[in-house]
Formats: structure tokens, sequence, C-alpha cells
């Protein structure tokens, strides 16, 4: 037995020897445990929750010994936040935004860049007054330039470790929550950038871009016939090397720039030679910039996935690059230097994280840029593009060998190299006097929140230290021994102990009973206290109320006590009332108890002890008068009310039952020990008569019944083959001996046979109801050729002699017949049926136009997706099939469904038929279906629809992709059985 249980069986071991009205002052003290001896430090390891008296465990040991000043506080040391001397200033990630922070340590650490960016005109002019900058205000840059500029100044001079960029991206438009394609994002800034400084008069402002980072290169053509040269001349800013298949950075760039054959379909027209003719085409350097952006095709599309994915290869290069080979003219000085490397960390393309290793152009040493972390590269660290993954791939490719001066990388997407002819800057870019001021007024600011939170800290260490030496004293003084106590909830006394969280007032009342004294199922999470340490806590902290000794609950452990003999003496009762049951009843001193009680009313009387003897928060509703929880459905709740004692035997009214084979009689002596332990159960001496109510509605259904049975006899004798369903007239086949029929809803018919089938269960049917075949202007909403095809479920005929007899029998609201005249002189006549009422074209028009709305509206349905080629006939019943939904647009698709629903997603077809979505092209009854955001059904795609599906020639040369001729209209003929 577990200690705290051996603890509750101790405390209440004298309640099986003492009657209730026995109870002492000693008996509940005992219930209340105050009669264990104390914990002592050393022994007992941790708090004994079943001992009042045990006050070790909850939190003193971090008070008892000498206390480090660091731990009264959780403010981190303000000069950890702090610049360190001769280092670079960090950009804090602001989700997604690593990937913007790589490049702009990059381009920080290209001087001449933020030389010209600093001398750009900025609107910081206004703002400053001729005193200085305005208090009251804070700088705004207003554009792209000024964000640059702002930021460059900061992260030259700033006194931070880091800086926030959140001025500069969101001045971009950028989602920082969700990772860009970083290669597109340098394309896009610097043409942005290049546009916003092109309208600069200063000529070293706005060529800045060009002389840095353009160059030019020409797409050369030359016909093998007539060996004509036709050029396209073009510009760069980076170069997008292919590396699939390749291990070094000369290999990939000498395949950007190797010859390529056009030769049979893609023969190149000559217009020297007037026709077309096989030709080579390849790329000419004829000039490069002074940084050179080398872009490594790390990404990309996977067409038979439809997504892109990133290539884990190694590719070798070198520190020093040689570029003279590669370009037109020779002559001159082309060899370049490694600045920096762009690394992305991850396997997949669409996560991971983005870091740069960078070149300092003053110091010439190297640095590891991670968002607000900068760590200088050297000795054994010094291994440029090399980053360790963020979690494993699935084929680990061993690193390859590296001689000096060279590197290996399978994460690099970037290299960055510079001319290495250019002189060497002597002397720092000097930030502007405006933006010196703005950075000066941030360091003032940065210097005051030092200042603040190490006042914070200190004040901290202060509080700490009164508590340290507040604990010292109090906690010797804790226990109550033999002078006056009181009860503390160990909760409370556990946060006084917590040096994390500022102690609250003392709050006793969630261990209170009902008559507002300390609750004895309680004793538990209450600690006694002597009353010299409470008088300190309550003057210092308030709260209450107080519990001492006069706060011991008698009622309580009365009520204990007599729960506690009862279930002692349970199966002896269980003996006895089953020896009295079996005597028979004399008189009329019996009492009537539900047979269902009976049977279970040891289990009933078991648990409602133990819901008294536990705590009456957690009843669970089968006591007699227990109330239940507000969340239980109604069922629960009807289930829980059978279970109380001797109320299956109670009427709706609250009387007694009517039905004696649900009760039976039992003797004096039985109901009085079953009172004992049910004593708000419902009683019912013999005497007692039913429920008066109870007997009116008894005889009244048994008329009503009879009523009913007679009716329903009446009703199937005057209507046989409308009861039986034979001999029914049909339109289709209109028959020989009548003219006219008369029509009801299939409706009533239905709602008719059910009653006369079970009267005694169903209500009669008293009128027919017709209104529902009729639109509100009292025409019908059926035409004479739907009601012999898909509206004859809706109706039902009925002959003129059956139509007598309804009448008769029913309230007829409306009549409608459809009557069978011949028109003409001509033998044979023409036969025309006329209905009455007439139809009503302008509401037959609105049904027909509600039911394709509905059948347009379906939440799963079967849908069939051919591929075809040449508009051949595909037939229905071999086309693979689709389950879809015909509301759902692509914003409801990323909503959560169901264990076993799937969305619809014509992905799918990408997955049965190897058709990527852009080679797609899908339609139904000649129409395209090319609305993304569009429902199936406004589509015009109802259940058993069949889309074809025309599938454009996928490209194999992803390299030739800009050099596609346009027209191909080739497609494959593919039949997939396959259950989407």
């Amino acid at each position: 037995m577990a200690p705290r249980l051996q603890l509750e069986k101790a405390a209440w071991r004298w309640a099986e020897t003492v009657r209730p009205e026995e109870v002492s002052q000693e008996h509940i003290e005992t219930a209340y445990r105050i009669w264990l001896e104390p914990c002592i430090r050393g022994v007992c390891r941790r708090n004994c929750k079943g001992n009042p008296n045990c006050l070790v465990g909850i939190g003193e040991h971090i008070w008892l010994g000498e206390i480090d000043e660091n731990s009264f506080h959780n403010i981190d040391d303000p000069n950890c936040e702090r610049r360190k001397k001769n280092s670079f200033v960090g950009l804090t990630n602001l989700g997604a935004t690593c990937y913007v922070n790589t490049f702009l340590q990059v381009w920080f650490l290209n001087l001449e860049l933020r030389q010209a960016l600093y001398l750009c005109p900025s609107t910081c002019s206004d703002y400053v007054l001729g005193d200085g900058i305005q208090e009251e205000k804070d700088y705004e840059p207003q554009t792209i330039c000024e964000h640059l500029q702002y930021l460059f100044a900061l992260l030259q001079n700033s006194n931070r470790r880091y800086i926030d960029p959140s001025g500069f991206v969101k001045a971009l438009g950028l989602d920082t929550g969700q990772q860009q394609d970083a290669q597109e994002f340098s394309k896009l800034f610097m043409s942005l950038l290049e546009d916003t400084l092109s309208k600069q008069k200063n000529p070293d402002v706005r060529n800045i871009v060009q002389q840095q980072f353009c160059g030019e290169y020409a797409y050369v053509t030359v016909c093998n016939q007539c060996g004509r040269e036709s050029k396209l001349l073009s510009k760069f800013y980076e170069l997008e090397l292919n590396i699939q298949g390749h291990k070094q950075l000369t290999d990939c760039i000498s395949e950007f720039l190797k010859e390529e054959k056009l030769e049979g379909d893609n023969r190149y027209f000559c217009e020297n030679c007037q026709s077309k003719q096989n030709a080579t085409r390849k790329i000419r350097l004829l000039s490069l910039p002074c940084t050179l952006n080398l872009q490594l095709m790390r990404f990309v599309f996977d067409r038979q996935t439809g997504h892109k994915k990133k290539l884990n290869t190694y590719i070798g290069f070198s520190e020093i690059l040689d570029m003279e080979p590669y370009v037109e003219h020779k002559g001159g000085s082309y060899v370049y230097e490694l600045s920096a490397v762009l690394i992305h960390r991850g396997v997949s393309a669409y996560s991971g994280h983005y870091i740069a290793h960078v070149k300092d152009p003053q110091s010439g040493e190297w640095y590891k840029f991670n968002d607000e972390d900068i760590e200088k590269m050297e000795g054994k660290k010094l291994q440029l593009g090399i980053e360790e993954d963020l979690e494993p791939s699935k084929s680990q490719t061993r690193k390859p060998k590296c001689g000096k001066g060279t590197h290996c990388s399978r994460n690099a997407y970037m290299l960055v190299y510079r001319l290495q002819t250019q002189e060497k800057p002597n002397t720092a870019v000097q930030v502007p006097a405006f933006l010196q001021e703005l950075v000066d007024r941030d360091n003032s600011k940065f210097e005051e929140w030092c200042i603040e939170m190490a006042e914070m800290r200190k004040q901290s260490v202060d509080k700490g230290k009164a508590k340290h030496e507040e604990v010292k004293e109090l906690y010797q003084r804790l226990p109550a021994g033999a002078e006056p106590y009181e009860f503390v909830s160990l909760e409370w006394l556990q946060k006084w102990l917590d040096e994390s969280t500022p102690t609250k007032p003392i709050d006793n009342h969630a261990c209170l009973c009902s008559h507002d004294k300390l609750h004895p199922d309680k004793i538990s999470i209450m600690k006694r206290i002597s009353e010299y340490a409470a008088d300190i806590f309550y003057s210092r902290y308030g709260g209450g109320p107080r519990l001492t000794v006069k706060a011991l609950c008698k009622e309580c452990v009365v009520e204990r006590c007599r729960v506690l003999r009862l279930k002692n003496q349970l199966n002896e009762d269980y003996k006895t009332v089953n020896n009295l049951l079996k005597a028979a009843v004399k008189g009329n001193d019996g009492f009537w108890v539900g047979k269902s009680s009976l049977r279970s009313w040891r289990q009933l009387a078991l648990e409602q002890l133990d819901e008294q003897d536990g705590d009456a928060e957690q009843s669970n509703g089968k006591m007699n008068g227990s109330t239940l929880n507000k969340d239980e459905s109604k069922e629960e709740r009807k289930e829980e009310e059978e279970l109380n004692f001797n109320e299956d035997i109670l009427c709706p009214h609250g009387e007694l039952c009517i039905s004696e084979n649900e009760r039976r009689l039992v003797s004096k002596e039985a109901w009085s020990k079953l009172q004992q332990y049910f004593p708000k159960a419902p009683e019912f001496p013999s005497y007692k008569e039913c429920c008066s109510q109870c007997k009116i509605l008894e005889r009244e259904g048994e008329e009503n019944e009879a009523l009913h049975k007679m009716i329903a006899n009446e009703q199937k004798t005057s209507l046989p083959n409308l009861f039986q369903d034979k001999n029914r007239p049909c339109l289709s086949n209109w028959p020989e001996d009548t003219d006219v029929l008369y029509i009801v809803s299939q409706f009533f018919v239905e709602e008719w046979r059910k009653f006369v089938r079970k009267p005694t269960r169903c209500s009669p049917v008293s009128s027919v109801g017709n209104s529902a075949l009729l639109c509100p202007h009292g025409g019908l909403m059926f035409t004479f050729a739907s009601m012999t095809k898909e509206d004859s479920k809706l109706i039902a005929l009925i002959w003129p002699s059956e139509w007598q007899m309804i009448q008769k029998l029913f309230v007829v609201d409306h009549v409608i017949k459809i009557m069978r005249i011949e028109v003409g002189d001509v033998n044979p006549s023409e036969t025309q049926y006329i209905s009455e009422p007439k139809l009503c074209p302008e509401c037959r028009e609105g049904l027909l136009c509600q039911q394709q709305r509905d059948l347009r509206e379906y939440t799963q349905a079967t849908i069939y997706v051919h591929k075809v080629v040449d508009n051949k006939k595909v037939m229905k019943d071999s086309a693979p099939e689709l389950n879809v939904s015909s509301s759902e647009t692509e914003e409801d698709k990323e909503e959560a469904k169901p264990d076993g629903e799937k969305d619809p997603d014509f992905n799918q077809i990408m997955h049965a038929f190897s058709v990527a979505p852009f080679d797609q092209n899908l339609s139904i009854d000649g129409k395209i279906l090319s609305d993304d955001c569009a429902t199936l059904g406004t589509l015009g795609v109802i259940p058993e629809s069949v889309i074809l599906l025309k599938a454009d020639e996928p490209i194999a040369d992803y390299a030739a992709m800009d050099d596609v001729m346009q027209g191909k209209d080739e497609f494959v003929l593919v039949f997939l059985d396959i259950n989407l």
C-alpha cells in the first residue's frame, strides 16, 4: 500500500469503532493528522503531501545555502548585447529573413557600393535642424536607398551587437514568415537598386551598379553554310552556372560557354542564305565586372514531382580564379580573388537556413555571418563553404580532398569574386555627418537601455538578498510543534519560496468545505505552521481566511465517520435485505420499490458512499439529489437519472407509475435498511395510489389506439389497390378505359401506407397535401413528359374511382388531374394530354435551374479523367476516377479534413499520368478548364463527368528551355485505369 494511502487509513481507523455522535476533539485532530511527526531535512528526500507537518522539499533548498547573485534575476547582462571590439554588427532574423541578411552583409562589405550609397542625397536634411536631430521625432527612411544608407551606417558604427532590419524588409514588402528564393531576390533587388540610382545626378552614384556588377556577353550564331555570324549583345549581373554532372567551378563555366549545334528541326534561319541551315551557337564573354557573381544552380525544377529540389553535390572552387581563358578579348587582367561564399543549409529547396562567409576587404580576414552571430574564421575554422546540414541527407557523399587555396562545398549556392587588380582600400569609408548623427542617437538610446537594465539587475539582486534573509529566518520558525498553529496552502508556500514569481496574498478559499472551514480531504495540500510564522506572513502579504485550530470542521468529520461506518456494514446489510425480500409482506405495511433499483442498490450505495467519502466537487451525479455537469448530453443525463435509487418507478409527473411489472412490494424493515443509504429516495407506501393523470392518459391512449385501428381498417378496405400498389395506371401507357387520371404526391401515399400498416405507432393522415406539387401561383410544376420520366418518383396516379373515395376519406386542398383528348377530324385523330391546373412555365424553369444548381453542389463524387490525342473519342467506362468536391476553392483546400477524407486536387492527375500541372490542358464538352480559383460546379463539372486531358510535350533539355520553338502540339495517347 502506498504511504499516502496508509496515512489516510491510519487517520480514520478510529471511525470503525466510534459512532458519529461520539466524535471528540481528539478524533478530529487525528483525522487532520496533527499527530504526524515532522520530517527531517536530509532524511526525507521529497515533500510528504500526506503529512501536513512535513516542510521538507517545498523549495527551501535554494535559499538555505550560499546563493549566487545571478540567481536573483532573469535579466541578462546588457553588455552581452554590446558590439565587441574590431568585430562586425549582426542582423536580426525576423522569422525567415536570413537570406536577406546574408546579401546585406555581402553588399555592406563592398566598399565602393557603400561609398556610393552614402553619397546619395537624403530627405534626412529636412529631419535635421540647425542644432541637430529633433528629439521628439524618430527618423523614418522614405526610399530604398535611404533604408540602405541607414542600415549600412548602423552596421558600420553601431554599438549594438546586432541591429533590426525590419524597416528595410517592410519597405521591400517581403513576408517575414516565408522564405523566398535567395537567387531571385538578389536579381530583383539589384534591378530595383539600379533603377533607383539611375535617377541620381552624380555619375559615381548613378553608375555604381553597372561599374561593380555589370558585364556583357554575346549570343553568337554561326551559319555552317555561309559562315555568317549573328550577334545578340546582352548585359549580365551574375552568371548562372549549371552544376549537374560537374565537380569543379571551371567545368561549370566551360559548359556555360560551350558550343551548341542547331540541327534538324532546330536549324537556324540564315538571312544571308534565306533558308534554314545547320549552325552553331555559343556565348562569348565580352567584358567582366569588378565584382563577379557566380550563381550555382543548386535549386532546379523536378518535372516528375512538379516541385523544386536541391542538388547537394560537391563543387570545388579556388580562392583565385583566372577568367582570361574564357573572355574573347585577351591581354587584359582578369584574375579574380574570392570575396564571399553564400551558403544554404538544408536538404530541401523550400526550407533551410542561409549563412554567408565574407572576406573583410581591409584586413583580408574571413568572417562567418549567421544573422545576429558573427564569428571570425581562422585556423581550422577557415573552411569556406562548409556548414553542417540542419538535417542529414539520405545519400551522404564523402567530401573530396581539396588542395591549398581550393575549397569544396555541397551547400554553396553563390560565389562572389573581386577583380584582383583593384587597389586595396587604405582608409575606411566615412559615414556622412547626418547619418552619423542618427547612429549616435541610436547609440545613446542603447546606452540608456544598458543603464536601465543594469539598474533593474541591481534592484533584483537587492530584493533577492532581502528575500534570502527573510526565508532563512522564517523557515526555521515554520514548524508548529506544540505551540498554537495554523494551516497554510502548500501551493502558496512553494510560490513564496519560488524566486521567479512575486509572492501574492495568501488564498485559502480552495480548501474550504461547505461549512467555511478546512475540508478534511484538503489536508494533503495544506501545511501546519506556527502561529508566529503565520502572523508574519499575513502582515506582509495579506490574504485569508486564517485557518486556526477552530477551522477544523467537526461536521465534515462526523459525516465522514457516518459514511465509513455505512461502507463497513454494507455487506452485512446486503445479506439482511436479501433475506427480508424473501419474506412475504403482511397487510399495508409494505413499500413500493423499483425492480431495477433492487437489482443494483448495493452498487448504487457503494458509489454514493464513495462520492460522499471523496471530494464533493468530483461528484459523478449518481446520488439522489445530486446535480450533473452542464456539459453532459441529454442522453447521458437521462441514463444517470435512471440510476438514482427508486426513481425508476416515477412517472413523468413525479408520482407512482401505473405499471406494476416495474415495481415490487418490500417490507417495512427492508425499506428502513435501504433508506439508511438513500435518505432522499422517493417513498411510496403500499396504500399509495398510482398517478391519476397517467391513468387518464392510459385510458385515452387505449381509446386512440382502437380508433386508429378502425380508421386504418376502413381506409385499407376502401383503397386496397393503392395500399398494395397493384394495378396502378401509367402515363407512358395510358389505360384505354379512362380519359382522366388524378394525381397526388408520392409522399402522401407513403405516409398513408405507413399508418395503415402500423396504426398504433403512427398518426392518421388527414389531408392529401397537393400544394407541394403546385407553384405559388397555383400552376403545376411538372410537364407531361417529365412525369413519365424523372419526376415520376414524386407523384402517384389515381384512378377516378379511387379519387372519389379519397375525397370522402381525406381533406383535399387541390385537385390535380390529367385529361386525354382527341384533336382533329383525321382518322386516326391526334391525342393530346392536358393538365388541370395548367403548367406554370416560369416556375418550371426556376425549378430546373435549382435542380441544376443542386447537381453542381456536391461534397463527394466520381469524376473521370482521360488523357487523349488527336481529339479521339474516349469511352467513359474505362476512364480513371477522381474523387472530388465541387464547392471547394484553392483557399479552402488548406483547411484540415477529418481522417479518411482527402482534398480534391488536380495535381493528382500529375501522379496518375506523369504530367506536371503546367503541361495539363483540361477541358469538358469543348470548354477549357483554366480558372484555378473556380469550383468544379461553376465550371460545369457534375458527377460522372468525363474531363479530357491533353498534355504538352515535356522538354528534355533544361538548358535549352529558352530556345524552344513555338507551335508544338504533339500528344501521346495513354489509357490508365487508376483510381485517384
